[in-house]
């Protein structure tokens, strides 16, 4: 069994304005340290796999076509081996 951690984000070119309107509150909050904030996705699975070749396979392609939207969003991903 593996499980992947898979982080979505918005890509650099595209205005992120979710992440500015935090931005803008946590400078109201006084937090005036904070530069910038990006919002995002996180999603785990879990996959019955033979190898993490696989499991990593298969994470790519559930990204690619369900996940994230290429045209506007990147993705990375962390596979490891959970359980027996």
């Amino acid at each position: 069994m593996y499980l992947a951690k898979i982080f979505v984000t918005h890509k650099k070119s595209i205005l992120d304005p979710q992440g500015e309107a935090i931005k803008n509150a946590l400078y109201r909050l006084d937090y005036d340290s904070v530069t910038s904030v990006s919002q995002g996705k996180y999603f785990e699975t879990k996959l019955d796999c033979d190898s993490k070749e696989e499991a990593e396979k298969i994470t790519d392609s559930i990204c690619d076509s369900l996940l994230a939207n290429p045209n506007m969003e990147t993705y990375r991903f962390e596979v490891e081996k959970v359980g027996d």
